[in-house]
């Protein structure tokens, strides 16, 4: 049983491990031993309005999966982000870097939306474990009180960002929770 169990493990690392997908094009302009500061690119999205978790990454794996209007297969990347928007939390899956707005295709789902998320500035911190709500809330906390120690002002609500499977083990995961901020004087960074 525990050279099953071994196994199984040692599948589930080797799997995490090994599928590389193409994350958001940043650059990191600042870092501290809490956060850093990133500067994104413009990005291509989609998104939708989350009633449920499950239905709603369903909902964008489905499109990414061809069930849009060209019946095309999209490679997935990296994060899956969460926003409240409006009222509503959303979640978005960002498009590989080869997609502009002329060749995205239209999404057969009225349900999700294409947007272009524009080039700025987020604060980042990192984490590991359970993408849950109380660690998110934890480190959107910690993040929120540091910004606000170093006079940096916040323009976003926090985004949950998750980069790892649900079969990665929680040590191994990948977690950030981030803020959109505004950068007073860039010579600053």
């Amino acid at each position: 049983m525990k050279k099953i169990l071994s196994i199984v493990i040692l599948g589930l690392i080797i799997t995490s491990n090994s599928m590389a997908y193409e994350e958001a094009n940043y650059e990191v302009v600042k870092k501290n031993e809490i956060y850093e500061i990133r500067k994104y690119s413009d990005r291509l999205a989609i998104e939708t309005e989350i009633s449920n978790e499950g239905s709603s990454f369903r909902k964008l794996f489905n499109y990414i999966s061809g069930d849009n209007k060209n019946n095309e297969e999209i490679k997935m990347t990296t994060p899956v982000t969460q926003i409240e928007k409006k009222g509503s939390m959303t979640m978005q899956f960002y498009l590989p870097s080869r997609f502009n707005k002329e060749n995205t295709p239209i999404p057969s789902n009225s349900d999700i939306k294409i947007l272009n998320i524009k080039e700025g500035y987020y604060a980042v911190i990192r984490y590991s474990g359970r993408a849950s709500d109380k660690n998110f809330i934890k480190h959107k906390d910690i993040l929120q009180n540091e910004l606000k120690k170093d006079d940096i002002s916040i323009l976003s609500a926090p985004i949950k960002a998750t980069y790892d499977g649900p079969f990665t083990l929680p040590l191994r995961r990948r977690n950030e929770t981030m803020f959109e901020i505004n950068i007073k004087n860039k010579g600053e960074i």
